[in-house]
């Protein structure tokens, strides 16, 4: 499976089945928050596997970046965002027909590397000089989500690094670049024995829904509707629970 960069064009956001007959083949392009990379690459995979004249071509970014590019006109057949703010600017837009609708969940963990040598035990060690920390930048889903929960908390944080997307930050903890960063429950669970992750309550008041839309102008409407189909599916819904994600 390829992955593409990201780029416009957009039928149905409710993800309405294919009509009965269409093949689905030619390049598929999706556009998903950098959170969704693994949970959505095995099922594009799938889709492949059930459709051998598929080609499923992937864009992982910050949300908001994704959201922008649609917006400029670039070529993609679906968008799936870690949160309702940035899908509101491809709707308000008029790119998507119909409503987007929420297909999965997830909540924040502090993701700290392997046997957390800084020994970080919670959100209010976000406030340390002493320790390298990063979060999301406030303009993308998980740094809008990061901002809420140091809100709520009554914690003024003091991040070392601003990262343009939730994978970028996981990054910077698998290498040992920063004693703790704030990301997603399923990159944690992304991230495998390189990092461990540290729930805390002030999470739950944060919560991002996912929603999904196929593109009013997709240049492959078919495909785009069988993916957002299995994406809502009981198997894609198993798929994302398996990578960490919370049901809608």
């Amino acid at each position: 499976m390829l992955v593409a960069a990201a780029a416009l064009s957009l039928t149905a956001c409710s993800g309405s089945p294919a009509p009965p007959g269409e093949e689905v083949e030619g390049t598929l392009t999706v556009f998903a928050a950098a959170s969704l990379t693994d949970a959505f690459t095995e099922l594009g995979e799938q889709l492949e596997e059930e459709n051998p004249g598929l080609d499923v071509q992937f864009s992982f970014a910050g949300s908001s970046a994704l959201a922008t590019q649609i917006t400029q006109g670039a070529p993609a057949d679906v968008f799936a965002s870690a949160n309702e703010t940035q899908m509101s600017v491809v709707t308000a837009a008029g790119l998507a027909d119909g409503d987007p609708e929420v297909f999965t969940r997830n909540v924040l963990r502090i993701a700290v590397p392997e046997g957390n040598p800084a020994g970080v035990t919670g959100l209010d060690d976000f406030a340390r000089e002493d320790l390298a920390l990063a979060v999301c930048a406030p303009a993308v889903p998980c740094g809008a989500a990061a901002e809420k929960v140091f809100a709520s908390a009554g914690v003024a944080a003091r991040p070392d690094t601003l990262e343009e997307d939730v994978r970028a930050a996981l990054t910077k903890v698998e290498l040992g670049e920063v004693d703790a960063a704030l990301v997603y429950a399923s990159d944690v669970a992304a991230g495998g024995d390189a990092v461990e992750g540290i729930a805390f309550p002030e999470a739950e008041r944060a919560v991002n829904d996912y929603p999904i839309c196929v593109l009013a102008s997709a240049p492959n409407p078919t495909a785009a509707r069988a993916f957002v189909d299995l994406v809502l599916s009981a198997e894609g819904r198993r798929v994302l629970t398996d990578a960490g994600f919370l049901a809608p």
